[in-house]
């Protein structure tokens, strides 16, 4: 397992999922670029967590909020003051990284959330090394903010400082009063949504699980306040039965409290559901308990009521908040170590991918690319199907190599047009876990794969 994930990147490269930012210049450290693949996988388990917890849920609604705000909802949250990481640099080879990261990786304990000293001291106590050049001779620690500033205007000298956002958190609250304005829900109900999030963090070079910029889905789920327990573990067990529709078995899943030093600025109870990756349980989802705080804090700073008005008793409260967060970009990673599988009878590897996931749900070939009526029929076989299903199509190569190509990409199902196929207007479909074919006629092979990948 230890060279799993050198494995997976090769692959994903290889494949035309995840490609490293900027190759051309040499690259930007822990940044990613969706290959084609990767981006049909990518939509596959975004559309997926939509539909599991925004259409299922006729009281959950949907957002999508602005990624630059008023630098004063970063201020009335408190990250322009808390969301800091604590930095530490190699004098011998100016490797920089997170402190609670190096420690953990060496002691496999969680420290994150321990103050400065104390993680200063548990370094010289243990006498960590540079993971770069061996040496011990390390740099004091010292904060910073984990927001990336940017500058709003077109003045040179009068521009504003804004941030990119942290989370996807800050915009569905700003917009609570227009939510409650315009659609008037009942408690509890929630506000979900998926986009892009920035993070200015050092990292550890652990592929997609932690980089600069990535794509996060999460939804504030508003509650009362003697009601929050309940809900936390309602929303503790929906978040498990996701991690298994993905394909993860309950032996790759532990849930795992923070600690009080841990804790965000915002939460009083927080519980990550992490995945057993090659480099041990880490975070993958997570559920937070954020009491009141957001919304308090936006009221106060913005002078505006963000009270709910109960429509039975007329009561009027500020509710509270239990968050399930899901990092779509992680999961990119996740997915595809859960999926890596090498069959050593058949001699391939295969990408066993959900097939609710999978970038292409089938894949058609002409036997022969070098016959020209092979090539046309399976061209109308393609068209056949790409209303219903996302279908590549191969002539490259012999037909071995594509079956072993698509295996790598996750395909389910492999369709050959042969030169029966002239005469009785049927295909040979190939599964791709088992290897079996079977003999389908065109006229029933919509219904045949639409029961397979059901």
């Amino acid at each position: 397992m230890a060279d799993l994930l050198d494995k997976v990147i090769s692959l994903s490269k290889r494949r035309g999922f995840i490609f490293p930012g900027s190759e051309i210049y040499g690259g930007l450290a822990n940044t990613y670029d969706l290959g084609p693949r990767g981006v049909e996988l990518k939509n596959n388990l975004q559309n997926l967590w939509w539909k599991e917890f925004v259409h299922k849920r006729p009281e959950i609604y949907g957002l999508d909020t602005a990624i630059l705000m008023s630098p004063k909802v970063w201020e009335a949250s408190g990250h322009t003051q808390n969301f800091a990481d604590v930095l530490i640099d190699c004098k011998n080879c100016q490797y920089r990284t997170r402190a609670d990261h190096l420690i953990e990786d060496v002691t496999n304990q969680k420290v994150e959330g321990k103050s400065n000293q104390q993680l200063q001291q548990i370094i010289q106590d243990k006498q960590i090394p540079c993971p770069k050049c061996g040496k011990i001779n390390w740099t004091p620690l010292r904060k910073f903010n984990q927001l990336f500033e940017t500058q709003v205007g077109i003045i040179s000298g009068a521009k504003n400082t804004a941030f990119l956002r942290g989370e996807t958190a800050q915009g569905m609250f700003v917009n609570f009063k227009q939510v409650l304005d315009s659609l008037h829900p009942k408690l509890p109900f929630g506000l979900a949504q998926a986009g892009r999030v920035f993070r200015n963090e050092i990292t550890m070079g652990k592929f997609t699980f932690r980089v600069l910029e990535f794509d996060l889905a999460e939804f504030e789920y508003f509650v009362r306040q003697e009601d929050w327990e309940k809900w936390f573990e309602f929303w503790k067990e929906e978040v498990t039965k996701f991690a298994h529709l993905l394909g993860i078995s309950d032996d790759h899943l532990r849930w795992r409290p923070h600690t009080k030093e841990e804790l965000s600025h915002y939460s009083t109870r927080t519980e990550d559901l992490e995945y057993k990756y090659p480099f041990g349980f880490k975070e993958w989802f997570a559920v937070a308990y954020r009491t009141d705080f957001d919304l308090k804090n936006h009221m106060q700073q913005s002078g505006v009521d963000l009270r709910y008005l109960d429509p039975v008793s007329g009561e009027k409260f500020i509710p509270h908040v239990i968050e399930p967060t899901f990092g779509l970009t992680r999961s990119l990673t996740t997915l595809l170590i859960n999926s890596y599988h090498e069959d050593t009878v058949k001699n391939r590897i295969v990408m066993k991918l959900p097939h609710l996931l999978a970038p292409y749900k089938a894949a058609v070939f002409p036997l022969l690319a070098n016959k020209e009526e092979l090539v046309a029929k399976a061209h109308a076989v393609h068209a056949l199907l790409y209303d219903d299903f996302t279908v590549d199509f191969d002539a490259r190569g012999n037909i071995g190599k594509r079956y072993f190509s698509q295996d790598e990409i996750g395909t389910p199902f492999c369709i050959t047009v042969d030169f029966d196929t002239l005469e009785d207007d049927t295909v040979t479909v190939r599964d791709r876990d088992t290897t079996s074919q079977e003999r389908v006629n065109l006229t029933q092979l919509s219904t045949y794969l639409k029961e397979k990948l059901h």
